[in-house]
């Protein structure tokens, strides 16, 4: 008799068929504990809730309805679990042999750390730092709206949200786990209260990290726990992409910072959008700095008109970690 399980599997989908049918197998082929797996599937129109249904009898597929954003996403499926631990895990991700065991193994044994992050690759073998970061600060923004981030790329000093040069490779404590990878108790999510659903995309997992912290949780990084993450695509360098980190990075702002701090936060993220605004991508990206710089839910309506023309697509789905803008830049610049 197979045991019950005691991990569940949170991914939120949409328009990534092909990519989630994959992410499923591997985490089902390389994982040895029992799993429960759910997908919401955000209003797709490619055809994915059918497709996962026909690929996985066992897998529960939740369809949200439209277009609902990554929070709200992830706090559907987690309400539509029972296990005592749960993984958010990314649409384009591919789990490592033994990653999910190694994340929960050391979450069981370590209970102290509370919140569970993993490594993360790009599919060349080359480290993807995504899975985790530093937290905004008024030095870090500063360091971003007068390009020093740019020149002093991860740099501990003056990128600091890139953690410096730091491989992900050892058991370190960070300020922010991503969405990509996250691994916390059934009581301390329903004690933090999920996922903020005012953060349609992006930030949102900065600012439950935030909240994870104040509680007395301290997020970690397990090596062992590593997957691939394909990052990136034909919307990865869009005006209107970095216009959602923007976004995300402002809610955390208004949410999270008091009001003269907040003044001069917004500030700063506008006067960097202002110097490498000769890109195309930051010159959209200042020119919309009115649809982002208050945040959401604002910046919903600005920034997805419609479902249909909403959100990124299979290159750049829904859970996509929210990176530091300085880090965003890299290839732009």
């Amino acid at each position: 008799m197979n045991a019950l399980p005691s991990v569940a599997i949170v991914i939120v989908n949409y328009n990534t068929r092909d990519e989630t049918v994959t992410a499923v197998r591997r985490v089902r082929e390389n994982t040895r504990i029992p799993l429960e797996i759910v997908v919401v599937d955000n209003g797709s129109h490619d055809g994915s809730a059918d497709a996962l249904r026909a690929a996985f009898d066992d897998v529960t597929v939740v369809e949200a309805g439209g277009n609902i954003g990554f929070a709200a996403g992830v706090n559907l499926g987690v309400r539509n679990t029972t296990a005592s631990a749960i993984v958010l895990l990314n649409p384009d991700t591919e789990a490592l042999p033994g990653a999910i065991d190694a994340i929960v193994g050391f979450a069981r044994a370590r209970p102290e750390f509370g919140l569970y992050g993993g490594r993360t690759l790009r599919p060349d073998g080359t480290t993807d730092p995504s899975s985790c970061w530093g937290e905004m600060t008024l030095w870090s923004l500063f360091a971003f709206a007068t390009g020093l981030s740019t020149l002093f790329k991860s740099s501990a000093v003056f990128d600091p949200e890139s953690l410096g040069r730091w491989q992900r490779d050892t058991v370190r404590e960070v300020p922010i786990i991503t969405g990509c990878l996250l691994l916390t108790a059934r009581e301390s999510w329903e004690a933090l209260g999920g996922m903020d659903e005012r953060f349609f995309l992006y930030g949102e997992d900065a600012d439950f990290s935030r909240r994870a912290r104040e509680m007395g949780l301290r997020p970690v990084i397990v090596p062992d726990a590593t997957i691939v993450h394909a990052v990136g695509g034909s919307t990865s360098s869009s005006g209107l992409k970095m216009s959602m980190v923007m976004a995300g990075k402002a809610t955390v702002l208004h949410t999270s910072w008091s009001p003269m701090r907040r003044r001069l936060g917004i500030a700063l993220l506008q006067a960097g959008a202002l110097l490498r605004s000769r890109s195309a991508t930051w010159a959209t990206v200042w020119r919309r700095r009115r649809d982002w710089r208050d945040g959401y839910p604002r910046a919903r309506a600005a920034l997805f008109p419609s479902d249909q023309a909403s959100g990124p697509t299979a290159s750049e789905p829904m859970g996509a970690p929210i990176r530091t803008v300085a880090t965003a830049t890299r290839s732009e610049e």
